[in-house]
């Protein structure tokens, strides 16, 4: 049998639809912000360019609100060392490094089982 959000000891059950939880596993999901975890956890703290860079593909855009967004939750750290140009580092929070060994493995997974993936979509697109 089920445990009620009132036995949880956190009081949070994302199956619900106004659970605030849902919100933060919004973020987790996304892509950019699951890389740049991973990037961060990996590499240790980064500029903005470094980060850039490590993840290819990224809009300018889009991994800034990806950084707004995790600093927000507290995720991660932005530094401002005032120099000339100003440099900005990036680094994950002690709550951010909790979520390291979760997403590092689903990165792995993905990439260790993208070609089984690939097959079984060519193989559903086939019976349409």
């Amino acid at each position: 049998m089920g445990t009620t959000t009132a036995e949880r000891p956190s009081g949070f059950d994302a199956f619900t639809a106004l659970c605030p939880s849902r919100r933060l596993l919004d973020t987790i999901g996304d892509k950019w912000v699951s890389l740049a975890i991973v990037a961060l956890g990996v590499r240790g703290p980064l500029r903005y360019s470094e980060l850039a860079s490590q993840i290819e593909g990224v809009s300018q855009k889009m991994l800034t609100q990806s950084l707004r967004k995790m600093e927000r939750d507290g995720l991660l750290t932005r530094t401002v060392t005032p120099s000339v140009p100003v440099r900005t580092d990036y680094a994950l929070t002690p709550l951010g490094q909790t979520l390291l060994p979760v997403l590092a493995h689903l990165k792995q997974w993905a990439e260790d089982h993208m070609a089984e993936v690939d097959e079984a979509r060519a193989a559903y697109d086939r019976k349409l």
